[in-house]
């Protein structure tokens, strides 16, 4: 029998929104494997799927930079430590360069952006970085980044504060359109442009728990693909750009496929990064550390 612990029960929790003993009965049954777990529990009480904004953060800020004629741009999270540092005018302000560096040289990886000369030519890439850790006293790491480059159509992008960064790649429509867009992005977190892009593992896992759910609630067997169909379609309306509703739209229906027809202009691809997004951060139980350090002084 798998080891539960208290983290797994945790994690469940902010997945389903269920109760501890709840999720702790589901990994139990399902000797731990999580994925298991998560769906017996939403097929036997119609909890969503898990969202992005459930999962654990770590810190540091998200920086953009698109060229003046809007041909390329890129996108970049650099983590830190804590949110102090995050705050930090000369950690902004290198995590604002490798956004310009990675626009300006396109890089292929990580490895190749660090030994690359950072935007303000203070040094390499890592040069800055490391004298940052030094400075700063906490370990420094630009995380991931995306670049676009466009020859018929134009970038925007968008951040909301320092903890969500969008960059959109479209053609057709103005600056206000590209601009609103990815406040969209922002705000409803789309997992892809449409249904092509929907890992179809989560199409597949959607589809069984409809019918699970479905079986449990007496329905024949004759109407569980039909009713299956019906909720793979509902879910991709929700996790698909084109398929969401315009955040701004003023009867409350308009799509951003419809809204994107109407204006003549269409969406090739975007990304979004939140902060520590998938990150596990470590929970500091002060408290523990000080009765510690009292306990061995103590002898």
């Amino acid at each position: 029998m798998a080891e539960i612990t208290a983290a797994m029960v945790k994690e469940l929790r902010e997945a389903t929104g269920l109760g501890m003993m709840e999720c702790k009965k589901a990994l139990v049954e399902a000797n731990g494997d999580f994925k298991i777990a998560e769906e017996q529990m939403r097929i036997k009480s119609g909890a969503k799927a898990s969202k992005a904004a459930s999962r654990v953060t770590a810190e540091g800020v998200v920086s953009s930079f698109i060229a003046a004629d809007g041909k390329f741009g890129s996108v970049v999270e650099v983590n830190c430590e804590t949110d102090f540092v995050a705050k930090n005018d000369d950690f902004i302000a290198f995590a604002k360069n490798a956004a310009e560096t990675v626009a300006k040289n396109n890089p292929a990886d990580n490895e190749a952006l660090s030994g690359m000369a950072l935007a303000n030519d203070s040094g390499s890439v890592e040069e800055v970085r490391k004298a940052l850790v030094m400075k700063l006293g906490e370990n420094l790491t630009i995380r991931r980044f995306q670049r676009y480059e466009t020859a018929d159509g134009k970038l925007a992008s968008y951040l909301h504060g320092s903890k969500i960064g969008v960059l959109l790649n479209f053609t057709g429509g103005d600056d206000t359109l590209g601009r609103d867009i990815c406040m969209h992005i922002a705000a409803s977190k789309p997992k892809s442009v449409d249904a092509s892009g929907v890992n179809p593992e989560d199409i597949a896992t959607e589809r069984r728990i409809a019918i699970e759910k479905a079986k449990e609630s007496g329905k024949p067997e004759a109407m569980l693909e039909k009713i299956a169909e019906g909720t793979v379609q509902k879910f991709l309306k929700e996790v698909t750009l084109m398929g969401q509703v315009f955040v701004k739209a003023e009867d409350g229906k308009q799509t951003i496929e419809q809204l994107l027809k109407a204006k003549g202009a269409t969406v090739s691809a975007f990304q979004m990064f939140v902060v520590g997004e998938g990150i596990e951060k470590k929970v500091e139980d002060y408290a523990a550390e000080v009765a510690a350090a009292a306990a061995a002084a103590q002898g």
